[in-house]
């Protein structure tokens, strides 16, 4: 063992000769240096009784600079490049050196200086108390010596840490891509449970739930229709975000392969379907046709309601035709024995009229903020989505029960001072699915997929999908249940 004596001998920083004395045992040799911190140890074999203790200056000993927990280290200090020790002090083995033979012998744990038989030892360390010098301190304020290396106390157990379309497509009025965004998965800022007391939960994965309703347009990218083993396909991965999907027509069979799909899958989905009317009563009427087939095939009750058209109103269609379409509708499915199935027409929060509300079962709307002039945040963006609703509520609907036909955030483009981005996307979605649980108001988020059928359209328009238009999701939906 070598025994660290750094600052035992130091002289001031102005420094003196410590030690003059011959070669000792194992051919270590002390070295006085203007630099008194370059001496750092000396071998345990250190044969004392040679050491002439009357060379030494006391009188040049700093006593207030000495480090006395380190005096009784067991542990080899470095070594200064500015003075090596000899080699056969290197030499010596970390563990225990012997004791001299005309020294007190070392306890069996903890290792101390050797001291000289030709000194009085304080309980401390080997020094001579010359008249002239301040004594050291007492043993009494000496920390007491580390265990050697060689006695390691077994590491205590750690805490665990919790692990953590053929004919016209229906164009829905802002929907969404270009090149599908790779997932987003936001960095994870919980830190490591380290005390006693028991980790929290971690956020379940996205489940059946997480959003109350999904826009759903099943069209390939280059605008072909999909068959049904796509659709299921696609709606079995929808259905782990959300329990609704809404529909804006019957054409490519998509209703009729999204029950089919729903069915055999045993999905937990409800279709909120939909008829085009926008291209004219043939139009309407071959949607409603196939609409009464479907329903008639598979189970009825998977279909929650019907919108006659989406923002008919906004794109010029007067109120009285709107009106006749919707009556049109219900007395066709009350003859059909169908008339449970809830008619209503989807518009425009701007546009949306008493008398268009009258004949509706529900007041559904659509609502974006990221078309405003002004943007301040994403916060107020929802906030005013939701203030918007309420007007609908307290001043047009008449009681009935108001939902959000559609609202959502582009992930690229521009529409104006909103900043489209994936990260405002989420942001909004977020925000946007807990306060309106707050209010009260169920709605379908736009949309499920990116759009790239949508040709020839702005980039913001086919890139509101919460999936890539290849279907893969475009970040994390764990952060769907975030409230």
């Amino acid at each position: 063992m070598r025994v660290c004596i750094c600052s035992l001998a130091l002289a001031s920083l102005a420094s003196t000769q410590l030690v003059s004395a011959a070669p000792v045992a194992g051919s270590a040799k002390l070295i006085g240096r203007d630099d008194a911190a370059a001496i750092q140890y000396v071998p345990g074999s250190v044969d004392w009784d040679k050491v002439d203790w009357s060379q030494v200056n006391w009188s040049a000993v700093s006593w207030d600079a000495v480090n006395w927990q380190s005096v009784f280290s067991s542990e080899q200090p470095p070594i200064y490049t500015s003075e090596a020790l000899v080699s056969s002090a290197q030499s010596q083995p970390p563990s225990v050196a012997p004791a001299p033979p005309s020294v007190v012998p070392q306890p069996s744990k903890t290792a101390s200086a050797p001291v000289p038989t030709s000194v009085v030892p304080t309980s401390v360390v080997p020094v001579p108390t010359p008249t002239s010098v301040v004594l050291p301190p007492t043993p009494t304020l000496v920390v007491p010596a580390p265990a050697p290396t060689s006695v390691v106390p077994p590491p205590s157990t750690p805490t665990p840490t919790p692990t953590p379309t053929p004919s016209p497509k229906p164009q829905p009025s802002s929907s969404p891509n270009p090149s599908p965004e790779p997932v987003y998965t936001p960095e994870s800022t919980s830190e490591p449970v380290t005390s006693s007391a028991a980790a929290p939960e971690p956020e379940k994965p996205a489940s059946s739930g997480s959003l109350w309703g999904l826009t759903y347009s099943p069209y390939n990218t280059d605008g072909s229709c999909p068959d049904v083993g796509t659709v299921t396909s696609q709606l079995q991965k929808v259905a782990g975000v959300t329990s609704n999907i809404r529909l804006y027509s019957t054409d490519c069979s998509q209703l009729r392969n999204a029950l089919q799909a729903i069915s055999l899958s045993n999905l937990n989905l409800g279709i909120h379907a939909g008829l085009w009317i926008s291209d004219g009563d043939s139009r309407m009427q071959s949607d409603l046709d196939e609409f009464i087939a479907a329903t008639k095939q598979y189970d009825s009750s998977l279909v929650k309601g019907v919108s006659v058209g989406n923002e008919d109103l906004s794109k010029g269609m007067s109120e009285s035709t709107l009106i006749g379409y919707i009556n049109q509708v219900r007395a066709r499915l009350q003859s059909e024995g169908l008339g449970h199935i809830p008619v209503y027409a989807t518009e425009q929060d701007a546009h949306f009229t008493k008398a268009i509300a009258a004949v509706c079962d529900v007041v559904q709307v659509n609502i974006y903020s990221i078309f405003d002039s002004i943007f301040t945040s994403v916060d107020s963006s929802v906030k005013s989505v939701i203030q918007r609703a309420d007007n609908i509520k307290n001043n047009v609907a008449g009681g009935k029960p108001v939902r959000f036909g559609e609202t959502g955030w582009s992930s690229a483009g521009s529409t104006g001072p909103s900043p489209l981005s994936l990260a405002s996307e989420i942001a909004y979605v977020q925000k946007f699915k807990c306060a309106a649980a707050a209010a009260g108001y169920d709605y379908f988020y736009f949309e499920a997929k990116d759009a790239l059928w949508k040709k020839g359209q702005a980039l913001s328009e086919q890139s509101f999908g919460i999936f890539g238009s290849d279907f893969v999701q475009k970040f994390d939906f764990g952060l769907l249940n975030l409230c």
